[in-house]
């Protein structure tokens, strides 16, 4: 056998124990597991620093401004080339 079958047999293995595993646990049981992992995963979270914030910050607010100006220039754009083919406005 390659390694490949045996992945893919061990994966399927895997798969099918989860599933028995889910069908024991109650429906209590699977909430409290739920936010176990929600807790352990929140334990995970590092706080960035003042420094760190403040790029993000930066980064997030230039993005912005940058979408902004390509809206703002597509609309007067498109506005110019309705104006174009349909002629004065009212």
């Amino acid at each position: 056998m390659s390694s490949k079958e045996i992945d893919e047999t061990a994966a399927g293995e895997l798969v099918e124990r989860d599933k028995a595993d889910r069908a024991k646990k109650s429906w209590f049981g699977r909430i409290v597991l739920f936010i176990r992992q929600v807790i352990s995963e929140l334990k995970k979270v590092v706080t960035p620093t003042r420094k760190e914030l403040v790029n993000y910050f930066l980064v997030v607010l230039a993005f912005v401004v940058i979408m902004m100006t390509l809206v703002w220039l597509l609309d007067q754009l498109f506005g110019w080339i309705t104006l174009f083919l349909f002629g004065s406005p009212l």
